[in-house]
């Protein structure tokens, strides 16, 4: 039965990824339909970000004490009711209010899942089981939006989600069948929860998310006229090197979740130094179609690579509080998928040009690498810790925090 549990947490964050951006092929449709604006009906995906980085943190606290798999259960119902009323919203509130009951689901089931899956497989393999929980998502960036976006537009933009609501049905009912009964979450208190975010370890993880997601989306929300302007592809073309990007990530997500499983800080601080290189070649490969091509596949690849691992040192290090530390790392990838766009946003109104983006993510990723190396290295943890935690280095004890880095029992 455990086999087949992470392939239903899989399935259930494919549903999860379809119905996140699908939204975005489907706005003139959607904005024809409601008698809305595209600008204001692009708010949709903001409404959903903003719900996933508040909703998830209020829905693992107060579910804190409920077993985990009925918890999983209970977030893929009202995730399929949330899709079910957007597909029957009457106006925008109708359906700008269904899409926000819907990302509070996103955050939390990402969260405890990911818990979860980590709990249900031996020590030495629980980064490759959240990577394979994970890979849903990026499936979806390969598979779920673009057939969704396809349906949608070729019949009507409420089949897409009727379709994600079935999927959804089809990922409860093998979660329902698989899925153990596994333990609750922990009994100290909405206080002793939140004090366990205070560690430094699980600050500085919950950083380096931001650090991901900001300097990815501060180039990939402009990808398409950076693509068009150095590359002339045709705007035909774009689905093309958007499915490699997802290929990429699919492939990075699981290797890097064997990293992780094999060496954790090497998988998070290698991922973060690789990412760096790509971000550093790609002014000069987005110059031509087919090294662009190629350069994609890599960036999906690196991008996905810490990711699992991230996860995985977040739990770690939130020993008192996995669900709710775990559920706050999708908070901390919509808030750099916030601040990203914002500061690419910002450079090119500055007149930089779109191959500054990539520079600029750069330096991101390179300043996010050096945490995570120093954070690791004996001597330089506490440290980096009490910087984090704004606590004199001395009263920092940094055996725990390297204690926090090992495998435990979920």
């Amino acid at each position: 039965m455990t086999r087949l549990a992470i392939p239903a947490l899989t399935l259930a964050t494919f549903a999860i990824g379809t119905t996140e951006f699908a939204v975005q092929g489907l706005l003139p449709e959607i904005a024809a339909d409601l008698g809305a604006s595209v600008p204001r009906t692009g708010l949709l995906i903001t409404g959903y970000a903003m719900g996933v980085a508040l909703g998830g943190p209020v829905l693992a606290l107060l579910t804190q004490g409920l077993g985990r798999r009925a918890t999983l259960l209970g977030l893929m119902a009202i995730f399929i009711a949330g899709n079910a009323l957007c597909a029957l919203a009457p106006d925008y509130p109708s359906l700008m209010a269904a899409r926000i009951v819907t990302s509070f689901c996103h955050g939390a089931f990402f969260g405890i899942g990911s818990v979860v899956a980590a709990g249900i497989v031996p020590a030495d393999r629980r980064a490759r089981a959240v990577a394979l929980m994970w890979s849903g998502i990026a499936a979806a960036n390969i598979l779920g939006i673009p057939a969704g976006t396809a349906l949608g537009q070729m019949s009507d933009w409420r089949l897409t989600f009727w379709a994600v609501a079935l999927v959804g049905c089809a990922a409860m009912a093998a979660m329902a069948l698989w899925l153990p009964r596994v333990g609750r979450g922990t009994a100290s208190g909405i206080a002793g929860e939140l004090g366990e975010l205070a560690r430094p370890q699980v600050l500085m993880a919950l950083s380096l998310t931001v650090f991901l997601c900001g300097a990815t989306f501060c180039v990939f929300t402009f990808v398409a006229p950076f693509l068009a302007a150095t590359t002339s592809i045709a705007p035909g073309s774009l689905p093309v090197y958007l499915v490699l990007f997802g290929i990429g990530g699919v492939v990075g997500m699981q290797v890097g979740g064997r990293m992780a499983d094999r060496n954790l800080a090497a998988a998070i601080t290698g991922g973060f130094i690789a990412l760096t290189g790509a971000f550093l070649v790609m002014p000069w490969a987005f110059r031509s179609p087919v090294i662009a091509a190629a350069t994609m596949v890599v960036w999906g690849f690196v991008f996905y690579f810490p990711a699992s691992g991230l996860q995985v040192r977040v739990v770690d290090a939130a020993r008192g509080a996995p669900n709710l530390a775990s559920t706050l790392v999708q908070s901390g990838f919509n808030l750099g998928n916030a601040i990203g766009p914002s500061i690419g946003a910002a450079a090119l109104s500055a007149g930089l040009g779109y191959a500054a983006l990539p520079l600029i993510a750069a330096a991101m990723t390179a300043a996010a690498a050096g945490i995570a190396l120093c954070s690791t290295v004996p001597g330089n943890a506490a440290g980096i810790a009490a910087l984090v935690s704004r606590q004199p280095a001395a009263t920092v004890d940094a055996d725990a925090e390297r204690r926090s880095l090992r495998t435990r029992p979920t």
